[in-house]
């Protein structure tokens, strides 16, 4: 999964399409070190804007202005390995190099525990519930080639030009020790009697926020089952998400990412709102 997120990054006129299983963003895993292993990607601290993680892809090639691959995602819930929050983020990467909306154009479900999510023709999302790192799992193949067009079907030609300017609403202002404001998306993938809400808060202020707790109401049937990158008490109705201990600070401009699962009842909504120490986020 992580080859393939590379490999379309850096050799975008070699590839016109790639499945990335169980990967990371562009540019997530790289280290400095020995070690060859990046802990913080692995376990989905590393959260960026959507135009940042484009960055990292038009900056392997910043000569190249032909067309991009299209890309297909797949990532089980309960990996451990490469943590669920990474396929939110590849998401948001891909979708902005390809010049596409994050939000989907269709979402279905092919297979019992299965959400698919498409973003217009470019960007396909699988989100597997349950499931460890131990894809492929039976009819993922097919899927794959299907969207190849490698059985016979015609897959749509790449876009000639991207576009990868973000609009973001107009902020308001919160207090957290100066003047500061915040943005948060909420990204839900779900199935019959589940869903993961993947959730990225971006300070958009200019002071630093230093230590955060993020309020919000879940909608009625809704219970947290698990979660990442905070501590969720209570697991349902209105619930607070408090900081971990890496990533209480947040910059002006930068973002946290942080999520959970969740059991359902029929409504897969999200929250209508979120405050973020006490003031009112932008939603978007």
């Amino acid at each position: 999964g992580m080859t393939t997120d590379v490999m379309l990054g850096d050799y975008p006129d070699v590839f016109k399409a790639g499945a990335a299983f169980m990967g990371v963003p562009f540019g997530c895993f790289a280290t400095t070190d020995p070690s060859m292993w990046n802990a913080q990607c692995a376990q989905g601290q590393i959260t960026k804007t959507p135009q940042q993680w484009g960055d990292l892809v038009r900056g392997a090639d910043p000569g190249y202005s032909g067309p991009r691959p299209r890309v297909q995602l797949w990532h089980g819930t309960a990996d451990t390995t490469l943590f669920y929050a990474n396929f939110g983020e590849e998401i948001k990467q891909w979708t902005n190099v390809l010049g596409v909306s994050q939000t989907p154009t269709s979402t279905d479900t092919p297979q019992s525990g299965w959400t698919r999510t498409r973003y217009g023709t470019q960007v396909e999302a699988y989100s597997i519930a349950g499931v460890g790192h131990a894809l492929p799992l039976s009819g993922m193949a097919a899927l794959a080639i299907h969207f190849f067009g490698l059985d016979g079907s015609t897959p749509p030609p790449p876009p000639t030009t991207t576009t990868t300017t973000t609009t973001t609403a107009p902020p308001t202002t919160m207090s957290t020790g100066g003047s500061s404001s915040c943005h948060v998306t909420d990204t839900i993938q779900s199935w019959n009697t589940g869903l993961t809400s993947n959730l990225t808060i971006t300070n958009t202020g200019s002071s630093a926020i230093n230590g955060w707790s993020l309020r919000f109401t879940l909608p009625g049937g809704q219970v947290i089952t698990s979660s990442w990158n905070a501590t969720y008490t209570p697991t349902s109705g209105a619930v607070t998400a408090t900081n971990a201990g890496f990533n209480a600070a947040i910059a002006p401009g930068a973002s946290v990412g942080t999520g959970f699962q969740a059991n359902q009842t029929g409504n897969a909504g999200a929250p209508t709102s979120f405050t973020l120490n006490g003031a009112t986020c932008v939603l978007g």
